[in-house]
């Protein structure tokens, strides 16, 4: 036996923002991760969820422990959810391509690495569609992957693109890795310097699921080096601040010290092998029907965005 919305009396007593508080529950099966996502408060989901189920007349969880698992009327309004929210999305994009690039909604994440250049990349495309909404979500290569796979954005930019799921990839700007020390470290002032020597020195790392460490970490593999790992930092900015406080070497994006120029506290150290070679890709699903307004932002990243990056990260 299957229930369906279908009935208009019962569809009469059930909100759209219900639908959107289960259907979140649902992915995350939690509340509180519910409510995380959409700003709420845990009690404020868990009423909305008991209304829900109110109107509909069964239950639509059972919780084992601190688990939530859908019940057979759970799963069956799960998939109406996908299809609601499916269809509302593409309504959204005919309307937006209706009215061309006066008004719409972008939604964008980026790799930890990318907020050094995005913002600044995002202004003249702002200032040029003044109606166009933007949300910017910064997270590591696994945050991602994760968020890729719900496909819950508009378009992803990374520095590795993924073997799964099925996506396009759109390579845009060099983005290379370098070898960063304090600027009175000993080997500032060397040239040429054997990548063997790394290996002597106190090691600051990305954390383990960052597309910088895995980059770093092939390379030391393919040389036999074994780095004195002194920290690991999930933050380009701490890594930055433990270089300049003398705590150790990293390797980072060149772009995370462009702003600071040649006269900062942080040199780029002359070793062999370095820069690594890398580039950033803007990527989505392959199946996806990209809008007007995310299309023109790909473009505009392909051409102009790319012109005004490398000017402003050359130093």
């Amino acid at each position: 036996m299957t229930y369906r919305l279908s009935d208009s009396q019962l569809a009469s007593h059930i909100t759209l923002h219900q639908l959107q508080v289960f259907e979140v529950a649902a992915r995350h099966g939690s509340y509180t991760r519910a409510a995380e996502e959409l700003f709420l408060t845990q009690p404020t989901v868990s009423m909305q969820i008991k209304h829900l189920t109110k109107a509909i007349g069964m239950p639509l969880f059972e919780q084992v422990g601190k688990r939530l698992f859908l019940t057979q009327a759970g799963h069956e309004l799960f998939a109406t959810c996908q299809e609601i929210f499916g269809r509302i999305s593409q309504f959204e994009m005919s309307v937006a391509d209706m009215k061309g690039l006066k008004q719409g909604y972008l939604k964008i994440t980026v790799v930890t690495t990318a907020k050094y250049v995005i913002p600044r990349l995002l202004g003249p495309f702002c200032q040029r569609y003044p109606g166009v909404e933007i949300s910017l979500k910064v997270t590591n290569h696994s945050g991602i992957l994760e968020r890729l796979s719900e496909n819950k954005d508009d378009l992803y930019i990374l520095s590795q693109v993924p073997d799964e799921p099925d996506v396009k990839a759109h390579p845009f700007l060099a983005n290379p890795l370098v070898v960063l020390a304090n600027h009175d470290h000993p080997l500032a002032n060397e040239k040429n310097i054997p990548i063997q020597k790394l290996a002597d020195q106190p090691f600051i790392t990305r954390e383990s699921g960052s597309g910088t460490r895995g980059y770093v970490q092939k390379l030391f593999d393919d040389h036999k080096i074994t780095p004195k790992v002194k920290m690991e930092l999930s933050s380009n900015e701490a890594i930055k601040q433990a270089i300049a406080g003398g705590l150790g070497i990293s390797i980072l994006s060149r772009h995370t010290i462009a702003l600071e120029g040649a006269s900062g506290q942080i040199a780029v150290l002359d070793v062999e092998h370095f820069p690594i070679p890398c580039n950033w890709y803007v990527i989505h699903l392959a199946g996806k029907q990209l809008s007007v307004v995310a299309q023109a932002f790909l473009e505009y990243l392909q051409t102009e965005g790319k012109q005004i990056a490398e000017e402003t990260s050359a130093w």
